[in-house]
């Protein structure tokens, strides 16, 4: 018997749509990854909603549905806070099998085992209000630009202004927006 290739990034739709599916008000996608963000749980909703079987994800990185539409500094905020052992919050521009879309607010924490080593991460998804897609998608787009001509570091620089300017640190920053908090 063949083992199943397991899904990668190659195997992200090419040709990305315009098309949002919006997860339900009561909804929750949970997953959880191995340390190297290959997918070893994920519930019924996360498949519904990134369009894939689930036994297709399981065993596939995570990355599979990044959105091109998401600045690296995004993951790069992920991975330096929970390999420190420290939660993340954010907004997440997910990508689906068919092209599409869906926004999610994202929580996400290291698992570790009775001696402190980081075993798996766990990440639990739920719907963000249009208020903070209005704000977000903006800031996600400036960010993208100056990756793409200062890489990450610029990125991060516009970041760091804008949290400066709001008096905000970036926790503070995404609760508010998760809130319904204006800029």
């Amino acid at each position: 018997m063949a083992l199943q290739k397991s899904l990668s990034k190659l195997d992200a739709p090419k040709n990305i749509t315009n098309n949002e599916k919006v997860l339900g008000a009561n909804d929750f996608i949970i997953s959880k990854t191995d340390t190297k963000g290959r997918i070893i749980y994920c519930n019924e909703i996360f498949a519904k909603m990134a369009g894939y079987p689930p036994a297709d994800l399981v065993g596939a990185n995570h990355n599979l549905i990044r959105h091109p539409d998401m600045p690296k500094l995004a993951f790069k905020l992920v991975w330096d806070l929970i390999q420190q052992k420290d939660e993340f919050f954010g907004f997440v521009k997910n990508l689906c099998a068919d092209g599409g879309y869906y926004w999610v607010f994202a929580y996400i924490t290291a698992d570790v085992d009775t001696h402190g080593n980081i075993v798996s991460y766990t990440s639990v998804r739920r719907k963000m209000p249009q208020s903070a897609i209005d704000i977000i998608t903006p800031i996600y787009k400036q960010l993208l630009e100056a990756e793409h001509s200062g890489g990450v570091e610029a990125s991060q620089k516009i970041l760091d202004e804008l949290l400066k300017e709001h008096q905000l640190d970036y926790a503070e920053f995404i609760i508010n927006l998760q809130l319904g908090a204006t800029l």
